[in-house]
């Protein structure tokens, strides 16, 4: 486990490491970046994850299991809110169905624990969790960076679980048409890092006020940019941290 500085939860928790380049909200993955500087400091798990390209490191598409880390979880006592595989994808097609029910297990046994789990591929979400227990504990996200990934959303809806997220992060592009029905909590961001592109307020503003349409908690985590400090995070004079109220079965 490593405390962390994401604004939408208290630590994260990585069984899996790397991945591979899908869209373009992942162009400039900040866990890319990560994961190099940890192999270059010698970090077993992270070796071989990432190759240089273009001057920036790119997913290899070669991934990680750590079984030494399904259990790390049973050892915190105090409740959190864990971020499962930040840097990686727990539904990436070549993570196997059994160590997924792995991760699961674990967090079925740790109920004072709240896992956030994102993924940008919700159609292998479905299949996944098909044959896996509903966790009341467990909240299921995708990531739209733009509205040409719109459909994730609908994918995403065919999820059983306790929560539906979205991360709008990074928000690349208008997403005014997003249907947010079962969509339990909307997290909108824009991208940080040496190479971030911009974001549009009047984007931001749309998600908000789809989000008081669908009754979706809002919660608006960074304007982003070369540096996130300066830009902050705040919108119409006020900063958003709502988080989700209701819990749903459906």
């Amino acid at each position: 486990m490593a405390e962390t500085s994401i604004e939408w939860t208290d630590a994260t928790w990585n069984p899996v490491a790397g991945c591979a380049i899908l869209s373009p909200g992942c162009t400039n993955c900040y866990a890319m970046r990560m994961a190099a500087r940890l192999d270059a400091m010698g970090v077993a798990k992270y070796k071989g994850l990432t190759r240089k390209s273009g001057g920036r490191a790119k997913w290899t598409g070669k991934l990680y299991l750590d079984r030494k880390a399904l259990d790390a979880p049973k050892g915190w006592s105090k409740p959190r809110q864990i971020f499962v595989n930040s840097m990686s994808d727990l539904f990436h097609e070549d993570v196997p169905a059994d160590f997924v029910a792995e991760v699961w297990s674990t967090m079925a046994a740790t109920p004072q624990h709240t896992y956030q789990i994102l993924t940008k591929r919700p159609d292998h979400m479905v299949k996944i969790t098909s044959g896996l227990p509903l966790l009341r504990n467990v909240w299921l996200g995708t990531s739209v960076e733009s509205a040409d990934y719109l459909d994730r959303i609908d994918e995403l809806r065919a999820v059983r679980a306790a929560v539906r997220f979205i991360s709008f992060e990074p928000l690349l592009g208008s997403v005014a048409d997003a249907n947010l029905k079962k969509i339990h909590w909307a997290i909108v961001g824009g991208e940080s890092g040496p190479k971030a592109r911009p974001m549009d307020a009047e984007w931001v503003r749309e998600i908000e006020s789809a989000c008081r349409r669908y009754g979706t908690a809002f919660f608006f985590k960074q304007w982003g940019g070369k540096n996130k400090r300066a830009t902050g995070r705040t919108l119409n004079g006020r900063t958003y941290d709502e988080m989700p109220a209701a819990i749903g079965t459906s």
